[in-house]
């Protein structure tokens, strides 16, 4: 057993911190609460520090494209199948990339890492924690979400095969779930009559959890043209979707508070490297929120560094961003975001003893990661 003793908590839930103890019995937490008294647990006196829920990233490449191997050898996009809807981020992820090591000892303690924006469908997204030498063993879920992109990536990537515009981007995923339905329809036709049953397709299958709204499209989508057009594609076919980069968002505000999709906003600690990042800016997130949009913060890892997450979180609160919004879109709200919520970003009784121990804010560049423990056990 785990006791942290006397930390100022910010548990993500209360906007106020207080100063409590929390009690970890394995890989849980099982009571937060003043003078906790337990002589069997091991005690880590946290007074005069800040203890945290550990930081959440909704939407990385982190350990796709491995650090220090180029783009050469990076698995994160499929480049001869523009609708690669079958393929699975943990069948890419390596568990002992040097960016997992950088994004633990930053606090970052769980990830949701995929398929790149090369593709109209890309494939799956997985849920895990940094730390582990088999990612089957680290996933919290191994698929949350299938990718998929508009605007710019899909077109400079397959222009010479057959994509050269934003109508073919959104006319190939619209075939791509009325083939989906079509399946799915038959499927529930032939009930247990295995002679009525469709020859099995394996990009249908892989879009029959999405079909089912068991796990959301994830739209990448900067500008509010893509945005909007991602979200007539998701409520044509009934389907969930969230919103990815969102880079746009502070110019149709009023739009995306009506629609209520969760919204991954970043990387905006970049250059603005293309056409559809010109109106890139870190007042994004402080505009949606204040609207009552559902905001992650995201790094895109490697287009930031992962152990720059709680940095871009801090940045969003000097450009206007409510401290505890911006908390919460890096704890809390990325982890609704990914569909983990049950068990990580935030400090409460039940929830999987993942804790950051820090000797500041963790949205300065001068405090210190004093500890981080995943599932109770420090790293």
């Amino acid at each position: 057993m785990l006791l942290i003793k006397n930390g100022k908590i910010h548990d993500a839930v209360h906007a106020t911190p207080y100063t409590a103890d929390i009690l970890v019995d394995g890989q849980k937490i099982v009571k937060i609460e003043e003078n906790i008294c337990c002589e069997e647990a091991q005690v880590f006196d946290a007074a005069g520090l800040n203890v945290f829920p550990g930081f959440v990233e909704a939407h990385c490449h982190t350990g796709l494209h491995g650090y220090g191997i180029g783009y050469e050898g990076a698995d994160y996009n499929e480049m001869g199948d523009i609708l690669a809807c079958q393929l699975r981020g943990i069948d890419a992820i390596e568990p002992r990339d040097e960016t997992l090591v950088e994004a633990r000892k930053a606090g970052i303690t769980t990830l949701c890492a995929g398929p790149g924006s090369a593709n109209v469908l890309g494939g799956t997204f997985a849920a895990f924690k940094p730390v582990g030498n088999r990612i089957d063993d680290m996933c919290i879920r191994q698929e949350v979400a299938m990718k998929c992109a508009f605007g710019e990536n899909p077109k400079r990537c397959y222009r010479e095969k057959g994509n050269s515009s934003r109508m073919t981007t959104a006319a190939k995923l619209r075939e791509m779930l009325f083939k989906a339905r079509e399946y799915q329809q038959k499927i529930e036709r032939a009930g247990d009559d295995a002679s009525k049953m469709p020859a099995f397709d394996m990009k249908l299958n892989a879009l029959l959890p999405v079909m089912r709204k068991e796990i959301p499209l994830k739209a990448h989508a900067h500008q509010a043209d893509d945005m909007f057009t991602a979200l007539r594609i998701a409520r044509e076919f009934d389907v969930n979707i969230t919103l990815e980069h969102v880079t746009e968002g502070h110019l149709i505000v009023d739009q995306l508070a009506k629609e209520n999709v969760p919204l991954a906003v970043g990387p905006t600690l970049t250059h603005a490297s293309k056409f559809e990042l010109r109106n890139k800016s870190w007042e994004t997130p402080g505009a949606l929120s204040k609207a009552g949009c559902h905001v992650s913060i995201i790094t895109d890892a490697p287009v930031i560094p992962q152990k720059y997450l709680p940095l871009c979180a801090g940045l969003a609160v000097q450009a206007g961003m409510d401290p505890f919004e911006a908390l919460k879109a890096i704890t809390i709200h990325p982890a609704e975001h990914i569909g983990v919520a049950d068990r990580v970003g935030s400090l409460e009784v039940g929830k999987d003893a993942d804790i950051v121990i820090t000797d500041g804010c963790p949205f300065e560049v001068s405090t210190h990661v004093k500890a981080v423990f995943i599932n109770g056990e420090q790293v």
